[in-house]
């Protein structure tokens, strides 16, 4: 119990008391156990005034760590767009430059096969043009008259 009701002034002497003081004995402790009470009520509403002020608090606390919530969730749908997006531009960027790489090396294997051929045709007018620089020497020096 609380430390108000344990004290000696709320102790009360159930001494037997002279029959005419009966009236004021009851009195008295009527008006006791009505301050008993009041000290009571006064108790209990500071402890009701407390438990609102602790449920208010823990209300707005709740509030706040709601409106938390939600800035964190849309902060995190945002990041998780956004992470998307760079994603899908990262894709897209990748198989364009596959297609680019895919393309140039359709031109490398044009251009070897361009080169081979240009090869080809340098090695028969090579082989040509030594056959009119063979067929140009046997007319002219057949055509000369011999030196003695």
């Amino acid at each position: 119990m609380n430390s108000s009701f344990a004290s000696d002034d709320n102790l009360l002497s159930f001494t037997r008391s002279l029959p005419g003081d009966h009236g004021r004995t009851v009195l008295n402790l009527v008006f006791h156990a009505a301050e008993l009470f009041s000290g009571m009520e006064e108790q209990v509403r500071a402890t009701e005034a407390r438990a609102q002020s602790v449920c208010k608090s823990a209300t707005e606390r709740a509030q706040l760590a709601e409106k938390r919530l939600e800035v964190a969730e849309k902060a995190r749908f945002e990041v998780i767009n956004e992470a998307d997006r760079k994603l899908q531009d990262a894709s897209k960027a990748l198989m364009n430059a596959e297609a680019r790489i895919a393309a140039a090396e359709d031109k490398v294997t044009a251009l070897e096969f361009r080169a081979q051929s240009a090869e080809a045709l340098l090695r028969e007018a090579r082989q040509e043009l030594l056959l009119v620089e063979e067929a140009i020497r046997e007319r002219l020096l057949s055509e000369k008259p011999p030196t003695a």
